[in-house]
């Protein structure tokens, strides 16, 4: 066999035998695989033992768990209420529409804003403390600061934004013909996967990007993981479907602390580290997946860029000095669907009214 030198001056053998060309797992054998991470994901979304016995062993989870579920019953509680109860016993349309108002202005409403605050912060709890059970301590975490509250700040205004975001394109999608109904219980099911996921990404270290892209290259599964929850979701009404969601967000966070998605290598499913070594010393011929099956699905595309447009209207500002801040960030990561401009937003990172230096990150 012909050899030549590559660049560092080595000799390395010509392509001309077979094995030097990649070959591609077959179609059904990667459907096969597929299959294997949806019912992988489906198991763990199950395991509802190891919850249950970390609710019980643990006094502090055990008490999050509880507020969660006494506020969200509530919530759940007085929705049905009205629609069963008091909108029909409602006679006149004028009426209705005056009850209709009142409920949603005067205790709806408020009583789904304190629940979103809430439930998040009940969440972050569960998260870390489960995550700590499992996985001991996390890093250390930096002494509180201003920086650090203005990060806290921008992080739980860009997850207000993204999920309104997520809600609002859930519904838009029901208005495409035949498959709209099917194509948004697909994606309800992805972004409960994700904000079941968020926290302990979060506590691994994950940026936005990061996550995101972690979802998108192992779709199967979390469209599996996600399945159980968007089910009952989808047959609530839309208010009582959140507030279902907000109910169940605390197991699924603990199941996220132990879960195992898979693929480990979505770019080399078949193979495990030792293997890739042998790749790398030409002992074995890479198997990349089948061409007929997306890696990576872009799942969060559209959400990330209506969340980048908001959030250069909200980091624009009306002074000059701002614009110019923002121009100056933007040009640098300016790729539409792109999560680094959110998330230097969500990190804190991008300040109006400031001069901001952004070194884009690369997974």
């Amino acid at each position: 066999m012909a050899k030549y030198p590559d660049y560092s001056g080595r000799a390395v053998s010509s392509p001309s035998h077979k094995s030097a060309y990649p070959s591609f797992i077959s179609l059904p054998e990667s459907l096969k695989l597929h299959l294997g991470y949806f019912i992988r994901g489906l198991v763990d979304a199950f395991r509802w033992d190891f919850t249950i016995k970390t609710i019980h062993g643990d006094a502090e989870i055990r008490s999050h768990v509880l507020k969660s579920f006494l506020l969200n019953g509530l919530t759940l509680t007085s929705i049905y209420v009205f629609e069963y109860v008091l909108f029909p016993l409602a006679t006149g349309g004028r009426k209705h529409r005056h009850i209709s108002w009142f409920y949603q202005a005067l205790w709806l409403f408020p009583l789904a804003m304190v629940s979103l605050y809430l439930n998040g912060s009940w969440a972050s709890v569960v998260a870390k403390r489960s995550f700590t059970l499992q996985h001991g301590p996390r890093a250390a975490v930096p002494a509180p600061s201003y920086k650090g509250m203005l990060t806290a700040i921008a992080s739980s205004a860009y997850r207000i934004v993204m999920v309104i975001t997520s809600f609002v394109l859930t519904n838009l999608l029901l208005l495409i013909p035949v498959v709209g109904r099917f194509l948004s219980f697909m994606f309800l099911c992805w972004v409960n996967a994700y904000y079941c996921f968020e926290f302990t990404w979060i506590a691994r270290g994950l940026t936005l990007a990061q996550r995101v892209r972690f979802l998108e290259e192992r779709w199967a599964y979390y469209f599996a993981f996600g399945l159980p929850s968007a089910a009952l979701c989808e047959l609530s009404p839309p208010l009582a479907g959140v507030a279902t969601f907000a109910l169940l967000l605390p197991y699924f966070i603990i199941k996220s602390t132990i879960a195992r998605p898979v693929p480990r290598n979505p770019y080399s499913p078949l193979v495990d580290s030792a293997q890739e070594n042998q790749e790398h010393d030409g002992q074995t011929r890479p198997v990349y997946p089948s061409p007929f099956i997306p890696i990576r699905i872009p799942i969060f595309s559209a959400v990330i860029t209506i969340d980048n447009f908001v959030v250069r209207i909200l980091s624009v500002g009306s002074t000059s000095g701002r614009r110019s801040s923002f121009k100056e960030v933007s040009d640098k990561q300016s790729l539409p669907g792109d999560p680094d401009v959110a998330a230097n937003v969500e990190e804190g990172n991008i300040r109006p009214g400031r001069r901001t230096r952004v070194t884009k990150k690369f997974d």
